[in-house]
C-alpha cells in the first residue's frame, strides 16, 4: 500500500481527534532499519515515543484503528486530562 507521511499522520488524527482537543503535536517519521513508524507525541515537555508497525500502519490507512496506538494515545491524553482538571480545582 502506498502513502505518504503526511497522509499517515492525516489518518492518524482523523482517528483519534482527542490528538487535537487536547493541542498534542505528533510527529511521523520512517525507521527503515525497524520497518516501522517512529510515533511521536508531544505537549508542554512530555513525549510519548512508540512505534508503528507497517502492517498496523496500512491497517490504519484502510479505516482500521490501530488497538496499540489507540491506547497509548489515550493513556496520554488521560494524564492531560488529569493533570488539566487537577488544576481547575486549585
Amino acid at each position: 500500500m502506498g502513502y505518504t507521511i503526511v497522509a499517515l499522520k492525516d489518518k492518524i488524527l482523523e482517528m483519534y481527534p482527542e490528538i487535537e482537543r487536547h493541542r498534542l503535536s505528533v510527529n511521523l517519521v520512517f525507521d527503515t532499519a525497524k520497518d516501522a513508524y517512529v510515533v511521536a507525541v508531544h505537549r508542554d515537555g512530555h513525549e510519548l515515543t512508540t512505534h508503528l508497525e507497517r502492517a498496523d500502519a496500512d491497517d490504519c490507512m484502510s479505516g482500521i484503528r490501530c488497538v496499540s496506538l489507540g491506547i497509548q494515545i489515550e493513556q496520554f491524553v488521560k494524564n492531560f486530562e488529569l493533570r488539566e482538571q487537577a488544576g481547575r480545582k486549585r
